[in-house]
């Protein structure tokens, strides 16, 4: 009974004792808590045991005298954003070793170095519209809606059809009214081109090559000049294109048979990939060299015949406004496999051959001239002297005659210098450029009568043969004149891969092989990748790579790849006509040059050379986007801005414009 009594008391004093620590240790919390509020020092209570007793003791946390204030760190909302990712600088990662998958939106920063973002999946990219994403920047202006031009500047070529400038010149003798006069800033156009009544949707290629919309190009002029050399005619709503020139009457097709038959060294599509067609009438030359995997540059002054370029462009053949005058055509040395010229009205040996030594310039090493004129063919005193003088010339040049055949003669460049270097005394005229000259350098310099020296190491005389030199790097990539040094060749197939990713997931997602684009321009065409990828994703489409002349001069890698383009100053209009374009791309162009010019007027020009119902994407920093979207709705057009595939919180967008149809 006692031993019951015991027990009884024991487990009563065990329980008093437990409860008594549980609410100790409850009111310890509670004041640790609320004094911990007060931002005084937050206490721990901890127990030590020991194999004897058992102890309690308070510590104090070892930050309890540090402060810190983190509200400038925190997001000022409460959103759960991701942080951002650190910024790439290069393609050599961790180890070392040269990576591929960096964004060629490749554009060069303001130091000098690669601006990439990109992580690879490009070809995933769907994006998201500007509904879903929400605004990336607060427009702080307001752009009212653009007028309409007066009708009279439908066919308005801004830099060429400045008057005031045009009459103020104090000399014309050298077709100096054909060059460019750019208006100033205070003139420059500040409304929307309008659209010839009835215009259509342009015919889609290759029928285009043969027959276009009147109301589009609604001209007559060539019809009745040309009209019985087999160039034009009009049949009711259509003009018509039977394939013939001045000098081919019989047809394009047979023309090119016979220089093939000439000169099969020319090897159309293979050893000759790039051609430019002078004074090219309505460019059937070009039109029908595409057949034979050659792609020509069809170009003319805007004189009487002024509309002979837009219907070549309507045609959808590659082609622009250009003259033979006192400056350098706007493309590079060594660009050209063939150049041609039928009938095309210009005086070869004027100012000591000073237009035939810009061919030359042009022209690549082991290239051809073909000239169809009638000095060639025809037996009249006047013909015939001026027969000798080209022959004199071009001997003086080291061009080899090749071949002379009826009213065609083909002229060879030589492939080095040691023609030049070893000609008497007698022959040393025209003399060679100054080796400080740069026959790279086209933007507003003058030409020179004098010969443009070749690379001694044999650079843009060794391109591969076509196709293979489309995706191969070429030696003048070496020569480019930017911060990478020793990683061009793979910055080169960085960027071929990365535009061939995009352009990939732009067929598959936007279904653009469904869609008529056919005349495109990249308006920061870098080494020419964009076009490459048209190309490799089979886009039946010609592209015009520009390349700004406030970037790396990337021209004469661009014509090595078997492409096409111009050097230009995005702060002056283009030379082309009104409803060029298909489609306008701009990667990163627009934030690059709001530094130097106004972007209104920049969009202002891509809406004069769109078509209606054209396209332009640009690819650009998110921090722009709202002002340009600002611009583009007050020019009407239609727009769609969406994430790139690098994500929601990359720092570039890619805005899509659709050019309305019709001007209300």
């Amino acid at each position: 009974m006692k031993l019951k009594l015991d027990w009884e008391q024991f487990t009563t004093r065990s329980f008093l004792r437990l409860s008594i620590l549980a609410f100790t240790a409850i009111v310890s919390f509670y004041l640790g808590k609320h004094w911990s509020d007060d931002s005084s020092p937050l206490t721990f209570f901890s127990t030590t045991q020991s194999s004897a007793s058992t102890s309690h003791s308070i510590a104090l946390s070892p930050n309890a005298n540090f402060s810190s204030d983190i509200s400038s760190i925190l997001p000022q909302n409460a959103t759960s954003a991701p942080p951002p990712l650190p910024r790439k600088v290069g393609i050599v990662d961790e180890l070392g070793s040269m990576q591929t998958n960096f964004s060629s939106d490749f554009a060069l920063d303001d130091t000098g170095g690669i601006d990439g973002e990109f992580d690879g999946s490009v070809g995933n990219e769907t994006g998201t519209t500007s509904d879903q994403v929400g605004s990336t920047s607060t427009v702080e202006f307001k752009v009212e809606k653009f007028e309409v031009c007066d009708e009279k500047l439908r066919e308005y070529i801004p830099c060429l059809d400045n008057e005031e400038a045009i009459r103020k010149l104090e000399s014309t003798e050298r077709g100096e009214v054909w060059e460019r006069h750019c208006p100033s800033k205070e003139n420059s156009l500040n409304c929307l081109v309008p659209v010839p009544q009835g215009y259509k949707t342009p015919i889609p290629w290759p029928q285009s090559r043969d027959e276009v919309w009147f109301s589009n190009v609604p001209h007559t002029r060539l019809v009745e000049d040309k009209g019985g050399q087999n160039w034009i005619s009009r049949d009711n709503d259509k003009f018509k294109f039977p394939g013939g020139g001045t000098q081919f009457i019989h047809g394009a097709d047979q023309y090119l048979d016979q220089i093939s038959e000439m000169v099969p060294e020319i090897a159309f599509g293979k050893h000759t990939r790039v051609a430019l067609d002078v004074g090219c009438g309505v460019a059937s030359f070009g039109a029908y060299l595409l057949a034979r995997d050659v792609l020509t540059l069809s170009i003319a002054p805007k004189d009487v015949h002024e509309n002979q370029i837009q219907f070549a462009l309507e045609r959808n053949v590659p082609a622009m406004v250009a003259a033979f005058t006192t400056k350098r055509l706007l493309y590079p040395s060594q660009a050209f496999d063939l150049i041609h010229c039928s009938r095309c009205r210009i005086n070869w040996t004027r100012d000591d051959g000073i237009l035939l030594l810009e061919v030359n310039r042009m022209l690549r090493a082991g290239g051809y001239f073909a000239w169809a004129a009638q000095p060639v063919y025809k037996h009249e005193e006047p013909q015939m002297e001026a027969w000798k003088e080209m022959e004199d010339l071009t001997t003086r040049m080291c061009w080899t005659l090749v071949k002379k055949e009826g009213y065609l003669a083909i002229w060879q460049k030589p492939l080095n210098n040691s023609c030049y270097t070893t000609r008497n005394s007698s022959l040393a005229q025209p003399p060679l450029c100054d080796i400080n000259d740069n026959p790279n350098d086209v933007w507003y310099v003058n030409l020179k009568a004098c010969i443009s020296r070749l690379p001694e190491n044999g650079n843009a005389a060794n391109v591969s043969a076509w196709p293979a030199r489309l995706n191969e790097p070429p030696p003048r990539l070496q020569e480019v004149e930017m911060d990478s040094i020793i990683a061009k060749n793979e910055l080169f197939r960085a960027e071929t891969k990365y535009w061939d990713d995009i352009i990939d997931g732009y067929i598959r997602i936007f279904k653009w092989k469904k869609l008529q684009i056919r005349n495109v321009m990249d308006m920061r065409a870098e080494f020419g990748g964009f076009a490459a990828a048209l190309i490799n994703q089979g886009m039946d489409s010609w592209v015009m790579n520009v390349v700004p002349t406030s970037e790396p001069n990337t021209l004469p890698v661009i014509f090595d790849r078997g492409l096409i383009g111009v050097a230009h100053d995005w702060c002056e209009p283009f030379d082309t006509y009104p409803r060029t374009y298909d489609l306008l791309h701009a990667s990163g162009l627009l934030s690059k040059e709001q530094k130097r010019c106004n972007i209104s007027s920049i969009l202002l020009e891509m809406d004069r050379i769109l078509r209606p119902g054209g396209l332009a994407y640009i690819r650009d920093s998110k921090y722009i986007m709202d002002e340009i979207m600002e611009i583009t709705k007050a020019m009407g057009w239609h727009n769609d801005l969406r994430d790139t595939a690098e994500g929601r919180y990359a720092s570039r967008k890619i805005l899509m414009c659709r050019k309305p149809m019709s001007r209300s």
